[in-house]
């Protein structure tokens, strides 16, 4: 069995983000990168289902400018067995992304892609049920446990009102929760492998793929200080306040 993971370089999660001064977006210059969070889980699991003998291979990939590469990399020392840089110089949207990852499904034909549930730095949530969708194949989101057996994949799912497990027919595509694995720290002789581990590198042109945004950004913004709270002394006294002050009731 194959498995595709696709991953995504973001602004590291222990970096503050700050805007840039024309609003255009989030400042990345200078600042220190790494691989969705997401994602790592996504790599640690399909990497722990080859140790199982479950799976024969894992193959990574990511979408980017060449700074990806070594977003890639880092999937490599995990223990993805190769890589697909699809090469990009401009900013991507999830349904652009999921029509990327839909025409490299279609060359690899791996029976399960595994995709982190959402990239910490759009937080949009979108790309995995995109992907899904076109596809045609079943999904099982925010999974906090995966069992492949006898073609089946069995996803538990974190909800709201708490878990549903759900049964699809491979192939198909399954998201990452943080409760699904902890991703291992990649070693020294490993890093050094992974060097020498293929990375192939492509363009959406040659997979065929408009990539032509359908939504724009207008502007991004720090969100507003919260102002301090207080205390009131009664009961009535909070009720006075949330409907004239506050006003939200």
């Amino acid at each position: 069995m194959k498995i595709l993971v696709a991953v995504k370089r973001v602004v590291d999660f222990n970096v503050r983000v700050r805007v840039k001064a024309d609003g255009s977006g989030v400042e990345t210059a200078g600042v220190k990168m790494s691989m969705n969070p997401f994602d790592e889980i996504a790599v640690e699991e399909a990497v722990r289902l080859k140790e199982k003998n479950i799976a024969s291979e894992v193959v990574a990939v990511s979408m980017g400018a060449d700074a990806v590469q070594e977003t890639l990399r880092s999937a490599l020392a995990m223990g993805a067995d190769r890589a697909i840089h699809v090469a990009l110089d401009s900013e991507i949207f999830p349904l652009a992304a999921a029509k990327l990852l839909k025409a490299v499904v279609e060359k690899e034909k791996p029976e399960l892609v595994i995709i982190g549930k959402q990239a910490i730095d759009d937080d949009a949530s979108q790309t995995g049920q995109m992907l899904a969708g076109l596809l045609g194949w079943g999904q099982g989101t925010f999974a906090s446990k995966l069992v492949i057996e006898n073609g089946f994949a069995t996803v538990t799912r974190e909800i709201d009102g708490g878990l549903m497990t759900v049964k699809l027919k491979m192939p198909c595509v399954v998201t990452t929760d943080l409760r699904l694995n902890e991703p291992r720290y990649a070693t020294l002789p490993n890093i050094m492998k992974a060097r020498a581990k293929p990375l192939a590198k492509m363009t959406a042109q040659e997979l065929g793929v408009d990539i032509t945004p359908n939504m724009s950004r207008l502007k991004v913004e720090e969100p507003k200080k919260r102002k301090g709270g207080g205390k009131v002394k009664s009961v009535e006294e909070l009720v006075d306040k949330l409907k004239n002050e506050a006003k939200v009731i």
